[in-house]
């Protein structure tokens, strides 16, 4: 196999790996502003996730402010209010608390259908290109280690490499991501897997509601479009296999019996019809990025339990943060690496302080909280937890309003 090096002649301002919730916004967000974006994909045909469907009030106002608010249309996105939480046979309302006046709105929707529209919207804004192809490695500089590039082979055409060059590159190529270990000495945790699929008209108890069930582990619900329902059941440790029929049997034996009763059909039907998937549930605490000519975003860089959704919103927060601290006023030329690396210390702690911390520390002490059936100390506390959220009114506005970002 040969092994060609081809270089474009236009070279850009930013390239962005990965055309995700995060490439994606990233790069109609700097093209708007004047930036000259190489956004990069793997592939672009519509992603089939099981995570990545709820957008919480936060994330709807950061993609507000973003201008792609309308990514959310033509997708049957469903409204969600708030949540119904159900423990041993009781249910505690909690719904999001208004916002200047008006009710608090998240949508939930098929992830695929979404990135599908982001990426549109990239691809529309004047002076991003979109380049299908896998990024293999960074092009640094011998000497001071300055990323100033990316070496690339577009899609199908194995033999052929393309390097493409920017004063700056933002990597954001997901939970799995390829580069983070270069340049991030934190280790992923995983302690749980969410086992996925989709129920068919599915008697929601709430609809257009989110809906978590408190067992041994939690079990999350809501629709994703007018007809489809997706159950995520979160399974600590080692997930039992697919393969024997063990974790078909599981899911019938110690999960369907405790969710509510209009929605057990559904359930059981699913799981005769519906092919049953996993995805790991990941902690990675933020790292400051102190590489010259690089940005790690989005799940590449920090990632929370998805029991609270909150992903998707801490990452559009993020780029609200990232595009004044980056923009022309703010810094002129991505070729100042000295204003870039103090721009992004920056980021680093305005993040924290305005969007990020809350929402990842309630994801994990939330998950710790219902998934500790094992402990009695914090099978007490879950029970207070929620005959306190039952109080509904200003008891439990405060946390849903944590909650929604």
């Amino acid at each position: 196999m040969s092994n060609k090096i081809k270089q474009w002649d236009d070279e850009y301002e930013l390239i962005i790996i990965g055309a995700g919730i995060v490439g994606s916004a990233c790069a109609a967000t700097f093209g708007k502003q004047g930036r000259k974006v190489l956004l990069i994909e793997r592939d672009l045909s519509e992603p089939d996730r099981i995570v990545g469907e709820l957008l919480q009030p936060g994330g709807v106002a950061a993609l507000t402010k973003l201008g792609l608010s309308d990514c959310l249309e033509g997708i049957d996105a469903i409204s969600c209010h708030g949540y119904g939480i159900f423990f041993k046979g009781e249910r505690a309302h909690v719904i999001y608390p208004t916002s200047n006046g008006k009710p608090s709105v998240g949508k939930s929707f098929h992830h695929g259908r979404f990135i599908m529209n982001l990426r549109k919207a990239a691809a529309e804004t004047p002076n991003v290109k979109i380049f299908e192809g896998t990024a293999n490695e960074m092009i640094r500089c011998p000497m001071t280690e300055r990323v100033f590039g990316v070496m690339c082979t577009p899609k199908g055409q194995s033999d052929v490499n393309k390097k493409f060059f920017a004063p700056l590159t933002i990597i954001a190529d997901g939970c799995f991501s390829k580069f983070r270990k270069d340049f991030i000495s934190k280790q992923v945790v995983v302690k749980s897997n969410f086992v996925g699929f989709v129920m068919k008209d599915a008697a929601l108890p709430l609809p257009n509601h989110g809906h978590v069930i408190l067992g041994r582990s939690p079990i999350l619900m809501y629709q994703i479009d007018t007809r489809m329902t997706r159950v995520l059941v979160d399974i600590p440790g080692k997930l039992p296999s697919n393969g024997d029929g063990s974790l078909k049997r599981h899911l019938e034996s110690e999960i369907l019996p405790i969710i509510p009763k209009s929605v057990q059909p559904s359930f059981n039907n699913a799981l005769q019809s519906e092919r049953l998937r996993s995805m790991p549930n990941s902690f990675l605490p933020p790292s400051t990025n102190v590489y010259e000519g690089l940005i790690l975003l989005g799940d590449a860089m920090n990632m929370r339990h998805p029991l609270t959704g909150g992903g998707m919103t801490v990452a559009f927060n993020d780029v609200v943060i990232l595009s004044d601290l980056l923009s022309f006023v703010n810094l002129p030329d991505f070729n100042d690496v000295g204003l870039v690396l103090a721009q992004m210390q920056a980021f680093h702690w305005k993040r924290k302080f305005y969007s990020s911390s809350v929402i990842n520390i309630l994801a994990q002490a939330l998950y710790e909280l219902f998934a500790g059936d094992g402990d009695e100390n914090l099978r007490t506390l879950r029970e207070a937890t929620f005959n306190y959220l039952r109080l509904g009114g200003v008891y439990s506005f405060g946390p849903c309003g944590l909650l929604g970002g």
